[in-house]
């Protein structure tokens, strides 16, 4: 079939209406919501499976690399630098993989909350113009929670506990597992001093530190956090 003749079709034209049917049908309606819910929860599900074995993978790290630097008091302390340089490239991937699953997760939220909510009590839904929000949301999607606050969220839950496991196993490879040096010789880099390291590794903690308190205001939806719930769909 040449261009033209698909272009003249009259199934290009059906194309663009496929579906409308259901939105003045209400069963027919209710039965696309409930797929549309099943595979919005898998998705959520597939999102968060991402981001634990990308959570277990640094944790498999932090063990495997502790166990390497102090299974001898020959191996160097920088090794644990290297594993905290390698914990913040795994962090940036789970900060993007969380911004997706919170995706995912607010879909499914949006459809309880206006969908089965008022179902099981008819009281009103929560969003008056929830259908058209939803369908913008299918054909812009957009992220519901900010990179700044998705690492705070990370660093808070998971991987902060995580920075200092490793500081502080840095802290006494330099001390206590390296008797016969000062300290300062033990932490140091070729070329840079052990206390130009140890300051660096202290304004690294304090940034940590920062971006794990940092009281900017909240973007994403505050469910279950006893904070005002904010707009749904948002930049």
């Amino acid at each position: 079939m040449s261009r033209d003749d698909h272009a003249d079709s009259p199934l290009h034209e059906d194309d663009q209406e496929v579906a409308a049917d259901v939105a003045t049908e209400s069963d027919a309606l209710l039965s696309l919501i409930s797929d549309f819910y099943r595979g919005a929860v898998n998705q959520a599900e597939n999102s968060q499976n991402r981001i634990d074995q990308t959570t277990n993978w640094a944790i498999t790290l932090i063990a495997a690399l502790l166990s390497v630097v102090f299974s001898s008091p020959d191996m160097p302390a920088f090794l644990l630098l290297v594993g905290v340089g390698i914990l913040c490239v795994f962090l940036s991937y789970e900060v993007r993989r969380y911004r997706f699953f919170d995706l995912y997760r607010s879909r499914v939220r949006f459809v309880e909350e206006n969908v089965y909510a008022n179902a099981l009590e008819p009281s009103g839904v929560e969003h008056l113009r929830w259908r058209e929000e939803l369908s913008d949301d299918l054909r812009n999607p957009t992220f519901k929670v900010t990179t700044g606050e998705a690492l705070g969220r990370r660093v808070r839950r998971i991987y902060g506990l995580l920075f200092v496991v490793l500081g502080v196993a840095w802290t006494a490879k330099v001390t206590l597992f390296t008797p016969e040096t000062q300290w300062t010789e033990a932490a140091e880099l070729p070329g840079v001093p052990g206390t130009v390291v140890a300051g660096a590794l202290v304004a690294f903690y304090v940034a940590v530190a920062a971006v794990a308190m940092w009281p900017g205001s909240r973007q994403a939806k505050g469910e279950v956090s006893d904070v005002e719930p904010g707009k749904w769909k948002g930049e």
